[in-house]
């Protein structure tokens, strides 16, 4: 696994986070639901939270390793994907 987080990402009390800024509160929503997807799929579910009408914030961390693992590395990117427009 890469030490460093995926671009755009930080390291933030052990987890990978970051912050997406959309043009409204539905476009926000609909990213919330396709990342609810990519992890549904995964198994593997983010820490999501939806504030100031039009931002996201996502945290991946592996809980049952205490840890970033490349799950959430891969993950990460993966949410880099969904972000349309």
């Amino acid at each position: 696994m890469d030490a460093h987080p995926p671009t755009g990402w930080t390291e933030l009390e052990g987890s990978l986070e970051r912050t997406f800024t959309f043009s409204n509160f539905a476009e926000a929503l609909a990213f919330v639901n396709r990342v609810g997807d990519a992890a549904e799929g995964a198994d593997h579910h983010p820490d999501i939270l939806m504030h100031d009408y039009k931002l996201v914030t996502i945290r991946w961390r592996t809980h049952s390793a205490d840890a970033i693992t490349t799950k959430d590395h891969d993950l990460a990117v993966r949410c880099d994907a969904l972000v349309v427009g």
